[in-house]
């Protein structure tokens, strides 16, 4: 009989890339990438638009090779940092490599310019031949009108290691050193942001509000120096790609990385505006059963029950991989060796960077996932989110380097796919009904944070990029984040001024400019696909399975509509919305 695995929280282990800092494969590694980039320089005069399929194939196999060794060293000293933040090693470690990582840039672009222009009839027998790399070479091909000259990109990618990207380092260092102080049982405690905004879900109204006031008190001190940063990534991302290159509005730039249509993105901002008033009568229930007169907006999160029901991380393994059992072995046995390889970095630091993520280094190494674990039943759903985007990786790992990654709008797929099905484990394993209802108002406070309130963070965006161009100040930026909620909860939410400095706080928009609507698009398209998956059952595993296993290989409106969705539809959309008013009127029914 087979021992049952117990797990326990640690950090990862990153001697998949390399052992240390001190290990000497990682100069190696810089130096071999370095000679394979002077025999990929070779290639220049082989160039020409009547290449042979066969020698063509080649190029794009030795390029995959040097960005593969490459990235190896770059996840490295990222993963490093993002265990410890404030390590000066890994600092140095990420800002060699972003300047080393540059340079290479510079010495390949010649071939991704040159496919850009090919001509069409020569690109179209080019991407005929090269197999798995189709679509990735149709995707450069897509940024043809945006394309500068060779010198001019060049000059770009070497300004931005000391512009943007060392803006996002600073942004990243400033914040992950924050303590906050919280009076939680008569003990004041120095906490970090994870612990923290764990408070906000408490059954303490009080432990709440101040949870939220010291959260915002510390981000708005330093939110005049935060905007700061904010407001020169928000002009250099214009004076790129608007003034530069010629895109119409700058979220275009984040649609055309997704493939996505401006058409398609504009329709999901405006019917997630129309139906924001399902998710405010879902607000005004909730208001009723905590026996308030309205919501604050400490309250948003707040449980039904007093329950402090809490689960060790051995308890939330299990659960999560047995969820994830009952719906595909395999779709288990591939999270689990995340796990099994120490690929896993759950504790709680100081230090280490906030929140969870994933990370897919190269397609044959397991992926690396950030939690900070605390053993709230929102920690359980983000660990079968985050390992959830581990098995989507996974699911196209037989791809190439180029092609394994699914666009942000799919990448969410399996991540949300993974915490609907653990849902339902929950469900099974409750026994007391307040309980089960919680899950249920669980759901829909995971509905709303992935939905409305990332719609109106990109809605933000949009206004805050116009607002710097006309020279907008920090304060101003700011009361326009304020109207921004007061749009997004109606009359049913009170709303307090320290809200006003929410927006300093987001790292995506820092980060990955309109990023976020992506986390919509992921969850209305999984609530589509989960509602096809009750009323099929195993017929649906097959289309599903298709999705992930073919990771960003496929442009993401043709594989979607292979799927049978057909998302230039506003019906479609606003099914998605469907599935929410049903829930919510569940909700107020068994709450009656």
């Amino acid at each position: 009989m087979t021992e049952k695995a117990t797990y326990a929280q640690s950090p990862w282990k990153l001697d998949d890339l390399f052992k240390s800092f001190d290990d000497p494969a990682i100069e190696e590694t810089y130096k071999k990438v370095d000679a394979l980039v002077a025999q990929f320089e070779s290639y220049r005069e082989q160039l020409k638009a009547d290449i042979k399929e066969s020698d063509f194939l080649k190029i794009l196999k030795d390029f995959e090779i040097v960005n593969k060794l490459g990235i190896k060293i770059g996840g490295f000293a990222q993963l490093s940092f993002a265990g410890d933040t404030q390590a000066q090693e890994a600092q140095i470690a990420v800002a060699r490599f972003k300047q080393f990582s540059a340079d290479m840039s510079n010495r390949t672009i010649f071939f991704t310019l040159w496919w850009k222009a090919l001509d069409d009839k020569n690109a179209k027998r080019l991407m005929t031949a090269s197999g798995d790399y189709r679509y990735w070479l149709q995707q450069m091909r897509n940024f043809k009108d945006y394309t500068l000259s060779e010198p001019e990109e060049k000059i770009i990618n070497i300004k931005d290691v000391t512009g943007s990207a060392a803006l996002s380092m600073l942004y990243d260092s400033i914040t992950n050193r924050y303590t906050f102080k919280v009076e939680v049982d008569g003990e004041e405690k120095d906490l970090t942001r994870g612990e923290v905004m764990a408070l906000v879900h408490t059954a303490d109204p009080d432990v709440r509000a101040k949870a939220y006031q010291e959260l915002y008190k510390v981000y708005g001190d330093d939110g005049p120096i935060l905007g700061q940063i904010y407001q020169a990534l928000v002009r250099d991302w214009r004076n790129e790609n608007i003034s530069l290159r010629g895109f119409k509005k700058p979220i275009s730039v984040r649609n055309l990385v997704n493939d996505i249509p401006d058409s398609v993105v504009d329709m999901l901002l405006d019917i997630t505006r129309k139906n924001s008033g399902i998710f405010q009568r879902f607000f005004a229930l909730k208001a009723r059963l905590l026996g308030m007169e309205k919501l604050r907006r400490y309250d948003i999160y707040a449980p039904l029950s007093k329950s402090d029901k809490t689960y060790s991380f051995n308890e939330a393994a299990e659960i999560t991989f047995d969820a994830f059992t009952e719906f595909d072995a395999n779709f288990s046995n591939l999270a689990q060796r995340v796990l099994k390889d120490d690929h896993l970095d759950s504790e709680v630091r100081k230090g280490k960077m906030s929140g969870a993520f994933c990370a897919t280094i190269t397609p044959d190494l397991t992926p690396w996932v950030l939690l900070n674990y605390q053993g709230k039943p929102g920690d359980i759903a983000t660990m079968a989110h985050e390992l959830g985007h581990a098995v989507h990786s996974m699911m196209a790992e037989e791809h190439t380097y180029f092609t394994q990654h699914a666009c942000l709008p799919l990448a969410e797929t399996a991540s949300t796919f993974g915490e609907m099905v653990l849902l339902d484990r929950l469900m099974q394993l409750e026994k007391d009904e307040s309980v089960k209802r919680d899950i249920l108002f669980r759901q829909m406070n995971d509905a709303f944070a992935t939905i409305l309130r990332q719609i109106y963070f990109a809605m933000f965006e949009r206004k805050a990029h116009e607002m710097i161009l006309n020279d907008a100040s920090i304060d101003e930026i700011s009361d326009a984040y304020l109207e921004n909620l007061r749009e997004e909860f109606g009359d049913s939410v009170e709303l307090s001024d320290e809200f006003r400095w929410e927006w300093v706080s987001i790292p995506h928009i820092y980060q990955v400019p309109f990023y976020v609507y992506a986390y919509a698009f992921g969850q209305l398209l999984v609530f589509s696909l989960y509602k096809q998956y009750k009323a099929e059952g195993e017929a649906f595993k097959p289309r599903f399975m298709k999705i992930l296993a073919a990771g960003g290989s496929v442009a993401p409106v043709e594989l979607l509509a292979d799927a049978g969705i057909d998302v230039n539809k506003a019906e479609f959309w606003q099914g998605g919305f469907d599935v929410i008013e049903e829930m919510v009127s569940r909700l107020e029914e068994i709450s009656k």
